[in-house]
């Protein structure tokens, strides 16, 4: 996916008057380059990114593969990290088979396995799971195939982990088939003082199926 899918928390944390930006990986969006491989290599594309722009403290948010490239940015920034979501995220995140071969020969045929097994039943009855399979499946080839084996291969999170000391907020869908619930809360217990929070009847992509919500609990963070 791309940035289009944070344009109603953008919108929301800009009325009340907070900074934020989501950029797009190499490969993604607008962003030229071929898509990383590894998820340590897209933690240093975000940190290059935080001092190219001058920032002395950022807080990150992410979401699935996102939130591991999170929270491996995370640990590496110290004094420097202000806050830390986590959204749809796991310590370990092991991807179907069936998908990764999709993901590899036949992006239509993923990008309806992910819309039909990442939102939930509200998001597939009124367009929403639509919307995402369509951003999905216009991904430059390769890039989903390399995005899904780049979550399967990830290990570090208990030490990206233990290096956080910043508030921290895990938030999973109780309907999240992709990363269940019950392993968000474990995430959030392997990091000091984190809370979680599980958004009821909502699937694996909460910022399209509960935007709001979702842009609450990060103001509460920023706060």
């Amino acid at each position: 996916m791309d940035h289009r899918v944070w344009a109603e928390q953008l919108a929301l944390l800009g009325d009340r008057g907070i900074v934020a930006s989501a950029p797009d990986l190499p490969g993604h969006g607008g962003s030229e380059g071929p898509a990383l491989t590894r998820i340590a290599e897209m933690a240093d594309w975000v940190l290059r990114l935080v001092d190219a722009i001058g920032l002395r403290q950022v807080a990150l948010a992410g979401h699935s593969m996102g939130a591991l490239v999170a929270l491996e940015a995370a640990g590496r920034l110290g004094s420097r990290l202000s806050g830390l979501a986590l959204i749809g995220a796991a310590a370990e995140m092991p991807v179907n088979p069936d998908l990764l071969e999709a993901a590899s020969r036949d992006l239509p045929r993923a990008a309806k396995m992910i819309a039909a097994g990442g939102y939930g039943p509200a998001a597939q009855a009124d367009g929403r799971a639509e919307a995402g399979r369509r951003i999905i499946e216009a991904a430059p080839p390769g890039v989903l195939a390399t995005d899904l084996a780049a979550c399967a291969a990830y290990r570090d999170a208990p030490a990206a982990a233990a290096g956080i000391a910043a508030r921290t907020l895990v938030i999973s869908g109780s309907r999240d088939r992709m990363t269940p619930a019950r392993r968000g809360r474990a995430l959030a217990d392997a990091i000091a003082g984190a809370q979680f929070q599980e958004l009821p009847e909502v699937g694996h992509m909460p910022m399209a199926e509960a935007p709001a919500e979702l842009s609450a609990a990060l103001i509460r963070l920023l706060r």
